[in-house]
């Protein structure tokens, strides 16, 4: 099954490169119905250009700060230099929503 998703310019270029491989979201109706072997269109919310990607691993947790310590920053969108931190994911999504619903990583292989 192919889903579609919009990032931002920064993610979707670290996609791109292959330095991010995994994608931050909501556990909401939408990615509940998202399972390994799919696949996934990104478009960039900037550019328009878009990539598909295989969905090789998907991980439920209650939390960001659960999500963020299971995995490496680099893989969730992080530069060495910068510190990760879940309240980052306040920017996106309230505190309210991931308590409703929790959240997901995502984890992927461009194709």
């Amino acid at each position: 099954m192919e889903h579609t998703m919009n990032l931002w310019h920064g993610p979707f270029c670290a996609i791109k490169v292959g330095s991010k491989d995994v994608e931050l979201r909501l556990n909401d109706e939408k990615r509940q119905k998202i399972h390994v072997g799919d696949t996934i269109c990104f478009t960039d919310a900037d550019t328009g250009e878009t990539m598909q990607v295989l969905v090789t691993g998907k991980q439920i947790f209650d939390s960001f700060a659960q999500l963020y310590a299971a995995y490496d920053k680099l893989r969730i969108g992080y530069h060495p230099e910068e510190a990760a931190d879940p309240m980052d994911m306040l920017a996106y999504y309230s505190a309210e929503k991931q308590r409703q619903y929790g959240v997901v990583a995502i984890e992927i292989k461009r194709i």
